[in-house]
């Protein structure tokens, strides 16, 4: 398949198996490959480059590091929580499970079949956000902190698979935050909501064990920069016109959100 190259990446991470090197991939799917994958917005290598956006990672030893060291610590310590088990929720990318992840914000239910256009929006550019961190994240291999304090991660059969992944900046996270970006605009009456769930999602990955605060951070300055370059595409502003559409008429039809949301926003209690 001629466009396996371009979005092997983008399918492993859709799974929630983390990502990988374009240039490393076969021309063509493996037998028993998934194909869930959809090309982004932008044309490959067309995204912003990380590698001239954000700095190096913390060094060893740094007060920065420090840091990235002591919210480690407070994440580590929500472990079998309830907050634990949303960010387990939040680790895993694949669609249909990652198109809920704002219907509680936004109050109306995000489905292939209720929302296409939507559906379609955030599996587009999934790719393009996510794909924006990839220069740096490969440049540093970034160690994440489950292999440098031992603690667990919500996600512990994907261990082989992130213990080679970078972790500078954070691509879930690129994709999460650019995602508020985009519905916040899909949305507008919601912002807020939409926003500060976005947040949460970047703040699962510190408690998954999988992510540092820096990575969160800087994976949220991928994200930012990719949407405003995303807005120079006409489709994309068509789609996020069509899927405001979309939310309109569902909201006026009083549909509700599938997820237990009561149960969202205890799990989201400080």
């Amino acid at each position: 398949m001629a466009k396996w190259v371009a979005l092997t990446a983008m399918t492993i991470t859709a799974l929630g198996v983390g990502w990988t090197s374009l240039s490393a991939q076969p021309a063509s799917p493996p037998a028993a490959a998934p194909r869930t994958a959809v090309a982004g917005y932008l044309a490959r290598g067309a995204a912003p480059s990380s590698l001239s956006l954000v700095p190096p990672p913390p060094a060893a030893g740094s007060s920065a590091q420090a840091r990235d060291d002591d919210a480690a610590k407070a994440a580590v310590a929500l472990h079998g929580t309830p907050r634990w088990d949303l960010a387990t929720q939040d680790a895993d990318l694949s669609f249909p499970n990652a198109a809920g992840t704002f219907s509680c914000a936004m109050g109306v239910p995000i489905t292939e079949a209720d929302t296409p256009k939507l559906y379609q929006l955030l599996r587009r550019s999934l790719a393009d956000f996510g794909l924006s961190t990839y220069p740096t994240k490969t440049k540093y291999q970034r160690a994440r902190p489950f292999t440098v304090n031992g603690a667990p991660m919500c996600t512990p059969a994907l261990d082989p698979v992130l213990r080679k992944d970078g972790s500078y900046p954070s691509g879930h996270v690129a994709i999460g935050w650019g995602w508020a970006l985009l519905l916040a605009e899909v949305d507008p009456e919601h912002a807020e909501a939409i926003l500060a769930r976005g947040r949460a999602f970047g703040e699962s990955r510190m408690i998954c064990n999988v992510h540092w605060a820096s990575d969160v951070e800087e994976g949220r300055t991928m994200a930012a920069a990719t949407a405003a370059k995303l807005h120079a595409q006409a489709e994309l502003r068509a789609d996020i016109e069509a899927a405001r559409a979309e939310v309109v008429a569902l909201r006026a039809r009083g549909l509700a959100p599938s997820r237990d949301c009561a149960r969202e926003t205890a799990q989201l209690k400080p």
